[in-house]
């Protein structure tokens, strides 16, 4: 029996949420799936007939992680067939009485930001001390297994899975009649999907635009997401008259998010380091990917797991200008954003959970 404990799960949004989701529904294949996560407004409609059993954890959230510890307790005391205990956090695993692990494998996922803490401080400190209780620690990607090591993360525990993605879903014709309407005539199209916050660099790819329009007057640029970052986005956008080329779009469906990607032309997401905040893997250039789409990631962060450089699209220098520029100009001559969109697609494969739930599983032997 498989004992999940998540900070992070739908019906919130994100890509540490949907990553624990596609786990948990992938190891249901395989065996019983117990799982532990926060409460959320929209529960009692996201967790009808799931496939494994779920409780949600409510309170003020200063009290919430005793209390989420104690009733994790319990159920290790009660339930003695959980052979597998998995974390989203060395934080979800911290208040957790780890006598009761004995006889069980114990798997702790990291990711780039929830990591970054200098030696020595106070978060390092409990963050090795959680992350040496565990038998094995699974790194998002090569960038975030060195950062690890960088902050004196047992090496010989951690192993490399990237985050998996749902089989691929074709948009509905309504929606794809939707976004060719919302697009209309517009070239190149270029999107990125993403919350918007400083560290997923949309800033520097909105000054592109405004370079790049007087090369390609048609151009657009698609904003698809939410976040703090939202009121400074839209007033750059507004400062360099960019109101026709850049548009925002949020709440919208899975499905209408696939046709929009299928309707564009480049998928752009050029992180930088912002502050400790680090793009770790970035699951969006998958799904691009799965939608025949070509990439241009950030060299800070995890993306040269998710895009081959000169092959499926171009890992640049996001604190540079220049450098966004000239991958988005490589990309879009002589249609090589074509050729590597279907690169992208044939590469995305690699990543459906039911290939990547092997590696997981073959840990767990």
């Amino acid at each position: 029996m498989y004992l999940i404990v998540t900070r992070n799960f739908p019906p919130e949004v994100g890509g540490m949420q949907m990553l624990m989701w596609g786990l948990s529904n992938s190891l249901a294949k395989h065996g019983n799936v117990k799982v532990f996560a926060e409460s959320h407004k929209d529960e009692l409609v996201h967790d009808k007939n799931l496939k494994f059993e779920i409780t949600r954890i409510s309170g003020i959230k200063i009290l919430r992680k005793y209390r989420k510890a104690y009733l994790i307790n319990d159920y290790l005391k009660k339930n003695k067939l959980v052979k597998i205990v998995i974390a989203d956090h060395w934080k979800s695993l911290e208040n957790i009485d780890f006598n009761l692990f004995k006889n069980k494998k114990t798997i702790c996922l990291i990711h780039s930001k929830e990591i970054n803490h200098e030696i020595d401080t106070n978060l390092n400190k409990r963050m090795n001390k959680s992350l040496s209780k565990v038998n094995h620690i699974i790194s998002n990607s090569n960038f975030t297994k060195a950062l690890a090591i960088n902050c004196n993360v047992d090496k010989n525990k951690i192993t490399v899975i990237n985050p998996g993605v749902e089989t691929y879903i074709n948009p509905s014709n309504k929606n794809i009649i939707k976004a060719k309407e919302l697009l209309s005539d517009a070239f190149p199209k270029l999107i990125t999907v993403s919350r918007f916050d400083k560290r997923k660099n949309h800033e520097k790819v909105i000054m592109n635009i405004r370079n790049l329009r007087e090369k390609s007057p048609k151009i657009k640029y698609l904003c698809v997401g939410h976040g703090e970052e939202e009121d400074n986005l839209k007033k750059l956008v507004n400062k360099l008259s960019l109101e026709n080329q850049v548009l925002f779009i949020k709440d919208i469906s899975p499905n209408f998010k696939s046709a929009l990607l299928s309707e564009s032309d480049l998928f752009i997401m050029p992180s930088i380091i912002y502050k400790k905040s680090v793009e770790g893997f970035g699951i969006s250039f998958i799904e691009a990917a799965q939608n025949g789409l070509a990439s241009i990631g950030g060299k800070d962060g995890g993306a040269s797991d998710a895009i081959i450089h000169d092959q499926t699209g171009f890992i640049c220098d996001g604190n540079d200008l220049s450098s966004i520029y000239e991958s988005i100009i490589n990309l879009l001559d002589n249609n090589k954003y074509k050729k590597f969109g279907e690169n992208a697609k044939e590469f995305s494969k690699l990543f459906v959970w039911d290939l990547i739930i092997k590696k997981y599983l073959k840990l767990m032997d």
